[in-house]
C-alpha cells in the first residue's frame, strides 16, 4: 500500500508527520476567493482570524487582544495581540487587518454587509483600528468571527491589494501551518509544515478558537478520491485521518477498534435541500412548488443513505435544528408526509403533465439518493418525470441556466445555513445570481436588512421566524434531512478536537 500512496517528502520524520484524506483536493488557495469548504479549511490551516468560534457557538477574540465599542454602537476599537507575524517573518499589523477586511467585504455576502454600513475603517497605530459604521449593524463580532465561507482571513496588505476577482500571487498567511509550494504536487499531496513561529494565545483550544498548539511537525494532505481505498490505507496505518467515513462503510468501521468515528451535531450537521428552479417549468407555478411540501418524506431521505437515527434526524426549521434561529413557522405542510396529500394537493393546482427535470448527481453520495428518492415520489403523486443523470460539475453548470431542469438535491453545513444572512439557499434573492433557483421575494430583502440591523437576538429571532414563512410560503426550497458524515481516524490519535471543518493543531499522533 506504501508503494501506491508513496513515500513522504524529504525532511519530514514519518513519525510526526499527519496523514490526512480531506473532501476533496485543494485546488484554490485564495482563502477570500471562493466559497468551497476545502479552501476554508485550508483557510483555517494556514491563514488566521480577527475573532473564531467556539464550541458553543460564542465568537471569541483570536488575533484581537482587546476591543471596545461605543455607547451607540457605531465606533469599534480593535487592538491586536503581541507575537502576530506573517509566514515571511514581518509583523501582523492594523494595515494588514483593515487591507484584508476591505477585500473580504467584497467576496462575502455577510462581510458586505457589514462593508455596506462601514462609514470608515482606518488605522490608529500599528497594532490599533478602528471601524466606525454609518447605521446600526448588530452582528459586528459575529460577522468578523464568522465560520461562514469565503471566512474573513488575514493576510498581508501587499497581497489584500489583490482585487477580489483575482487570486492572491503568493500564499502567505499568519495560522499554525505553513504552506510551501515546493512541498505541494497538484494532484497528488500537499504538505503544511508546524509554523514553528506562531504564537499560540494562552487559553486552551476550544473549536476555532483559543490556543492553536501544533503537536506535529507536518500535515501530508493526501489527494484519494475513492473512499474504500482510504479505509484500507488507515486500517494498515497509512493514513491517520478521512474527513468522510462513506455511509455505506459506517456500521463496519464501528466495529474496527483501529478506527474512531467522529460524530457532529446541530451546527456541524448538514442539511440537505431539494432547490427549485422559479424560472421555468411546472415549479415557475409556487403553488405547484407548494405540493413539495407534502410529499418530500425526511426520514425516507435519510433511511436510503443508510444513516440510522445516531446520525440523522427530520428536521422542518429551515435555519436547522439546534441553532439560535429554529423556528416552526410555515411548517404544517411537512409534519405528515404522504404521497396521497401532495396527489391531492397537485390536483388543485394548474399542473397539466408537463415534465418535472430531475438532476441527479451521479458522483456525490448525498444529492444522488435524495434526487433519486423525489423523483419517485414525485411520479407516484401524479407528475410526469425526466429524470437527468450526469456529475456534480454539470449539474452546477446546468443550474445557471433559466432552463432545462425543475429541482435538484443538494446539502451544506449548518454552520453556512443557520444564518439568514450566509444562507446560500435564500441568500441570492432578488439578485439575478444563479445558484439559488432564480426566486425573488422582494419581501425578503427589508427582513435581512432589520436582521442585520436587529440589536438583540430576541428581535433577530423574530425575524428570522418572518423570513422562514415567507421561504415556506413559496416553497423556494424543501428541506430533505439533517445528518452528519462522520470523519473517521485512527485510534491513537488524541486530542483531535471535535469539528466538521477538519482542525490539526492540538492532535497528538501517539
Amino acid at each position: 500500500m506504501l508503494g501506491l500512496l508513496g513515500s513522504l517528502l524529504p525532511g519530514v520524520p514519518q513519525a510526526q508527520t499527519l496523514s490526512a484524506v480531506l473532501e476533496a483536493e485543494i485546488v484554490t488557495l485564495d482563502p477570500h476567493f471562493t466559497p468551497a469548504y476545502i479552501t476554508r479549511t485550508f483557510g483555517y490551516m494556514v491563514f488566521d482570524t480577527l475573532f473564531a468560534m467556539n464550541a458553543a457557538g460564542e465568537v471569541k477574540p483570536q488575533m484581537v487582544d482587546r476591543w471596545t465599542a461605543s455607547s451607540d454602537g457605531l465606533t469599534w476599537t480593535f487592538t491586536l495581540r503581541d507575537g502576530l507575524k506573517w509566514h515571511d517573518g514581518a509583523d501582523v499589523t492594523a494595515t494588514d487587518a483593515v487591507a484584508s477586511l476591505q477585500r473580504w467585504f467584497t467576496r462575502s455576502a455577510l462581510g458586505g454587509r457589514l462593508g455596506r454600513a462601514t462609514a470608515s475603517l482606518e488605522v490608529r497605530d500599528p497594532k490599533t483600528f478602528v471601524l466606525t459604521l454609518s447605521q446600526p449593524f448588530g452582528l459586528v463580532l459575529e460577522t468578523l468571527g464568522t465560520t461562514s465561507s469565503p471566512g474573513p482571513f488575514m493576510m498581508p496588505a501587499r497581497l489584500a491589494a489583490t482585487p477580489g476577482t483575482e487570486r492572491i500571487p503568493e500564499i502567505i498567511g499568519s495560522g499554525p501551518f505553513v504552506f510551501s509550494r515546493a512541498d505541494h504536487r497538484p494532484g497528488d499531496r500537499m504538505l503544511l509544515r508546524r509554523n514553528a513561529a506562531y504564537v499560540p494565545r494562552s487559553e486552551p483550544a476550544d473549536h476555532l478558537s483559543g490556543g492553536k498548539v501544533v503537536r506535529i511537525d507536518a500535515l501530508d494532505i493526501r489527494v484519494i478520491p475513492d473512499g474504500a481505498t482510504v479505509v484500507n490505507a488507515m486500517r494498515s496505518g497509512e493514513i491517520d485521518y478521512m474527513q468522510y467515513a462513506p455511509f455505506d462503510m459506517l456500521s463496519a468501521l464501528e466495529r474496527d477498534r483501529r478506527i474512531s468515528l467522529m460524530n457532529f451535531q446541530g451546527l456541524e450537521q448538514f442539511t440537505g435541500h431539494y432547490r427549485t428552479n422559479a424560472a421555468s417549468g411546472p415549479f415557475s407555478d409556487p403553488a405547484i412548488r407548494r405540493v413539495l411540501l407534502s410529499l418530500v418524506d425526511q426520514t425516507e431521505v435519510m433511511t436510503g443513505m443508510g444513516l440510522t437515527d445516531r446520525y440523522s434526524r427530520s428536521c422542518n426549521a429551515f435555519f436547522i435544528c439546534g441553532s439560535p434561529y429554529e423556528n416552526e413557522v410555515g411548517t404544517e405542510p411537512m409534519r405528515n408526509p404522504s404521497i396521497e396529500a401532495a396527489r391531492a394537493a397537485l390536483r388543485q393546482t394548474s399542473y397539466n403533465g408537463e415534465p418535472v427535470i430531475v438532476l441527479v448527481a451521479n458522483d456525490l453520495e448525498a444529492p444522488k439518493i435524495s434526487s433519486e428518492i423525489l423523483a419517485d415520489r414525485l411520479r407516484r403523486a401524479g407528475f410526469t418525470v425526466d429524470m437527468q443523470v450526469m456529475d456534480w460539475a454539470s449539474v452546477l453548470a446546468r443550474r445557471t441556466r433559466r432552463e432545462g431542469w425543475s429541482v435538484f438535491g443538494v446539502h451544506a453545513l449548518g454552520v453556512d445555513l443557520h444564518n439568514p444572512l450566509t444562507n446560500s439557499v435564500i441568500g441570492f434573492n432578488c439578485t439575478g445570481a444563479t445558484t439559488g433557483g432564480f426566486h425573488c421575494q422582494e419581501a425578503l430583502t427589508p427582513l435581512f436588512d432589520a436582521f442585520a440591523a436587529a440589536p438583540t437576538l430576541a428581535e433577530r429571532q423574530r425575524i428570522a421566524g418572518e423570513i422562514q414563512g415567507i421561504v415556506y410560503g413559496q416553497a423556494m426550497a424543501v428541506p430533505w434531512g439533517q445528518f452528519a458524515q462522520p470523519a473517521a481516524y485512527r485510534s491513537q490519535l488524541r486530542n483531535l478536537i471535535p469539528s466538521a471543518i477538519p482542525l490539526f493543531w492540538n492532535v497528538e499522533k501517539q
